[in-house]
């Protein structure tokens, strides 16, 4: 996975609604990337529904979150009106898992990226990651919190 300190790797992705999404788009503000196996799985729909909730507290730290998965941006289109969320999602279908690839998430033998959290800071350096012990466990909010608090400090 990658660390803390690197150049956060450039990328640009569709999100859900077929916009692009690009690293640069994220300068100037604190950003969450959660990678995450599948849409409309259990663990992937509870984990977004938790970011969801806490998304005005994150938006008053100038932090925003974006889910990416191997799903194509149709999928996760439907997937963010199922569970009711307006975090872009975006998608990393094309090709496959290349930003996860990049980021150190990939899992080759499952076609997927494995749940995962990087933060990125306003100048797009990696300033803080996570990857769960277990793809079933949901990384709690909480921990994007300590992450803010820490890298405020």
């Amino acid at each position: 996975m990658i660390e803390a300190g690197a150049r956060a790797p450039d990328f640009s992705l569709p999100d859900q609604d077929g916009d692009t999404v690009s690293l640069k788009d994220l300068e100037g503000q604190y950003s969450v990337l959660a990678f995450f196996p599948a849409a409309f799985s259990p663990v992937c729909t509870d984990q977004l529904s938790v970011y969801e909730e806490v998304l005005p507290e994150l938006r008053a730290r100038d932090a925003a979150v974006y889910g990416i998965s191997v799903d194509g941006a149709f999928a996760l289109k439907a997937f963010q009106a199922s569970i009711g969320t307006t975090i872009p999602l975006l998608s990393d279908f094309h090709p496959k898992g290349e930003v996860a690839q990049a980021y150190g998430v990939w899992v080759p033998e499952r076609g997927v990226a494995t749940r995962a959290l990087v933060l990125i800071d306003p100048d797009l350096s990696v300033r803080w990651t996570y990857r769960p012990p277990s793809p079933l466990e949901i990384p709690g909010a909480n921990l994007i919190f300590d992450a803010l608090d820490a890298v405020a400090a």
